[in-house]
């Protein structure tokens, strides 16, 4: 991602508002961009509230602060949506639109954030100065507690832009690290799959045994019973100098009962910590097959990508992919500008025309309902294009009924791949339907 979703600091050595030449800058957007002055000095030392934050920090907030049992529960009191069907995607974009307009679904979003990290608030309500707000949020990222700290240092009155960059960057990469580890976790999967086969095998056995033993101990016992009863009526009738060694027999036998009663009790526990054991792993078995299932469809994506791009190197099957794009006009929102290069160079070879708007980084947002209208197709990769620029994109293109297309990345594979598909279907230059679906944000 070339630009960052959020603003950058002034450089250092340069006066407040003013450019390095010395001339004042006009300051809009942004309150933590803006002079503290107004309503603005009033909130500087009470923490800030979720509205209030750039709508470029509300994605992360929602996806790490609040889970998605308890986004099911309050989002769809503010949004038309169904509770038990939606997808965890449609409540977390619900989400974010909710946060983002404020009003009373950002307020509950707030105090339920508030509530649920209370403690962590208070611990860096002690916090003076950025500095120390950043060594608080570096303790508890070592420590595994980013959530309740990603939302106490973000709404923190003393979290300047530097310190929110520097823990939204953080944040970033750790997805990074979980992504990698999927491997190492596909590879523990199959581990586990044998070793609870192995378990589930034993415990098997080890219920058998139990079981013949516990049937083995029932005969004795009943054995036993019955041998002590017809040896206390022998007693009775045999004569007293007998009563002694009867006596000593039937307490030989009841502690030979009492030693196999104790080693049962031996093998149920066993048993059961067993039983424990298995379900334990089954329940690990599962979410590793749920991260597999992500990740294979993941890289179904990227082979569909990869097989899309071998045969764009082929120039005869290239001219025939791409025909379809002759004379017609292509709209790409977002993207990187390497990226965009290698883009625009295959839709102009194929004859066609490619208009490039980065979404509202570099060229202003007004421009892209204008680039709209007239345009055969509308394409934007998620991962780089914020909420507003997507939404205004979406509404316009519907006002003016003009195919839009999501892609999954900002890569010249991604761009390959679409062209692909619409080619085998057969609407590479018709008016496709607009897909409603985006793959970050539902």
């Amino acid at each position: 991602m070339q630009a960052p979703p959020f603003r950058l600091a002034r450089p250092s050595g340069v006066g407040p508002f003013q450019d390095p030449a010395g001339r004042a800058l006009r300051v809009d957007g942004d309150a933590c961009c803006a002079p503290a002055t107004g309503r603005q000095a009033e909130r500087a030392n009470r923490r800030t509230r979720l509205w209030e934050l750039d709508s470029h920090l509300h994605c992360s907030i929602i996806g790490t602060c609040l889970s998605t049992h308890d986004l099911r529960k309050l989002v769809p009191r503010f949004k038309t949506l169904d509770r038990q069907h939606a997808t965890d995607l449609e409540i977390h974009h619900a989400a974010v639109e909710l946060a983002i307009e404020g009003g009373d679904g950002g307020k509950a979003l707030h105090k339920a954030l508030d509530e649920r990290y209370a403690t962590t608030i208070r611990r860096f309500a002690t916090a003076a100065d950025p500095e120390a707000v950043l060594a608080l949020w570096n303790d508890a990222r070592k420590a595994g507690d980013i959530p309740s700290a990603y939302w106490a240092l973000i709404t923190h009155p003393q979290a300047t832009l530097d310190v929110r960059q520097a823990a939204f960057g953080e944040l970033h990469m750790l997805s990074h690290l979980v992504g990698a580890a999927n491997r190492a976790d596909i590879r523990r999967l199959v581990a586990l799959e044998d070793e609870n086969a192995e378990l589930r095998s034993k415990v098997e056995r080890q219920q058998s045994r139990l079981h013949e033993m516990s049937t083995r101990h029932d005969a004795a016992i009943r054995a036993r019973d019955e041998q002590i009863a017809q040896l206390t009526a022998q007693t009775r009738r045999d004569e007293p100098a007998d009563a002694g060694t009867l006596q000593s027999e039937v307490a030989t036998l009841r502690d030979a009962v009492a030693a196999r009663d104790g080693r049962l009790a031996l093998h149920t526990g066993r048993r059961e910590a067993a039983e424990q054991r298995l379900a334990d792993e089954q329940e690990r078995v599962a979410v590793l097959r749920a991260t597999l299932e992500d990740t294979l469809a993941q890289l179904k994506a990227v082979q569909a990508e990869a097989n899309a791009m071998e045969r764009t190197l082929d120039t005869a099957s290239d001219e025939a992919s791409f025909a379809g794009l002759r004379g017609k006009r292509i709209v790409y929102v977002g993207g990187r500008p390497g990226s965009n290069v290698a883009i625009r160079r295959i839709v102009e070879a194929a004859g066609g025309e490619l208009t490039v708007h980065d979404g509202g980084f570099e060229d202003r947002k007004g421009l892209l309902a204008a680039a709209l209208p007239g345009a055969d197709q509308v394409v934007f990769p998620v991962d780089c294009i914020d909420h507003d620029s997507m939404n205004m994109l979406k509404r316009v293109c519907e006002r003016h009924g003009v195919a839009y297309h999501p892609l999954r990345t900002a890569s010249v594979a991604s761009f390959v791949e679409w062209l692909a598909r619409l080619a085998e279907s057969g609407v590479a230059g018709g008016a496709a339907p607009a897909s409603r679906f985006c793959l970050r944000h539902g």
